[in-house]
């Protein structure tokens, strides 16, 4: 029988246990090591927590590497399948003994201008600073596995939804919306939803929409898809003005570029902001997927806004979570959910089926 506290869930869980293999024990802000926040027991707390709902689990399968480079730079992916093996090869675990690869020096603009492509660095430790953005973001030994079993889920996901099935979860760790084309950082390595949303299109889905209910915008899936007008990308979140990740972009004026001017939609939300605010906010969104007369919905599900949530100033509530369900549901599309943010581990997996459960009451009524 259900624990009466977790909300009832009919759609598939897609997960893997290779997420495990992702256990880096947190990383360095501000130089400081923090503890992880988004370790093993994310992954298996919404398997359990899934189940417990009722939901069907489903493994899933090794899909390679063609769904990660459906949406990623080769040279990116290479490096980091590359990145923990050659820091091991190169007796970083002993000098200077640190056992995780750890950028140490970063590609910024002013700094690489006169870079050349063909003349990469000859070390990891170099190489891996042409694509980090932060040192919370390590490599493990299994790190790459880990991040690629993450878009497979995704990627599975939408499979299934291609293939007839109303909605489905990813239950993915980690995450992946500040992953970029080229780059990775704030947890991120690949970005899962933009992977399912582009399976969708290779499926044959005309046009599909993101929409980002993580209380951070989703920069990297902004950059995958800021020139194409046939992927919306819409996202909710804490104004980066007010000094929260990713800091320097998730702006209301940044709408896209080329075919894609206007399939961008950023609504930031002032810290304090409760459920009533926020929906209105996600209203906005819901009203930009109708007006782009999407086919598909791809939701990237992170639940980091809830009040008891260390990783925000936002206030949303259980209730506020399950009428955001309600809203998607509304929208009446096919649907892949893929798990991003959510770090209180006494809440969040409930909260996610909050906005399961709360989709399931609208959707195709």
């Amino acid at each position: 029988m259900n624990s009466p506290a977790i909300p009832s869930v009919a759609m598939p869980t897609i997960w893997s246990e290779r997420h495990r293999g992702h256990a880096t024990d947190g990383g360095y802000w501000l130089g400081i090591h923090l503890p992880g926040d988004e370790e093993p027991e994310r992954g298996d707390a919404l398997r359990a927590h899934l189940a417990a709902a009722g939901s069907p689990i489903v493994d899933t399968p090794d899909l390679g590497l063609a769904p990660v480079l459906a949406v990623h730079d080769e040279r990116f992916v290479d490096c980091l399948r590359r990145a923990y093996p050659e820091w091991v090869a190169a007796g970083h675990a002993d000098d200077p003994g640190q056992p995780l690869v750890v950028p140490y020096v970063f590609a910024s603009t002013g700094f690489t201008a006169r870079a050349r492509r063909e003349r990469p660095p000859v070390t990891i430790r170099a190489e891996i600073g042409l694509y980090a953005t932060d040192t919370l973001t390590l490599l493990g030994d299994g790190t790459f596995d880990a991040a690629c079993a993450a878009v497979h889920t995704a990627v599975h996901a939408a499979q299934l939804v291609a293939d007839g099935v109303p909605a489905a979860y990813a239950a993915v760790r980690p995450p992946g919306h500040h992953a970029g084309p080229a780059y990775f950082g704030g947890a991120c390595y690949f970005n899962n939803a933009a992977a399912a949303a582009q399976q969708l299109r290779e499926r044959g889905v005309s046009q599909v929409a993101i929409v980002d209910i993580d209380a951070h915008q989703g920069n990297g899936t902004q950059e995958i898809f800021w020139n194409r007008g046939d992927v919306l990308y819409g996202s909710v979140h804490i104004d980066p003005a007010a000094g929260w990740y990713p800091h320097f972009v998730g702006y209301s004026d940044e709408v896209g570029d080329g075919p894609g001017r206007g399939a961008t939609l950023n609504v930031p939300v002032p810290a304090g902001t409760g459920d009533d605010q926020w929906l209105a906010a996600l209203t906005k969104i819901c009203d930009a997927v109708r007006a782009h007369a999407s086919a598909a919905l791809v939701v990237s599900l992170g639940v980091d806004a809830a009040v008891d949530d260390p990783n925000s100033p936002l206030l949303i509530t259980a209730a506020g979570f399950r009428d955001a369900g309600r809203m998607l549901g509304e929208l009446r599309m096919p649907t892949v959910f893929v798990q991003e943010g959510g770090y209180d581990m006494a809440t969040f997996a409930t909260l996610v089926c909050e906005v399961l459960h709360g989709f399931e009451e609208t959707h195709g009524k």
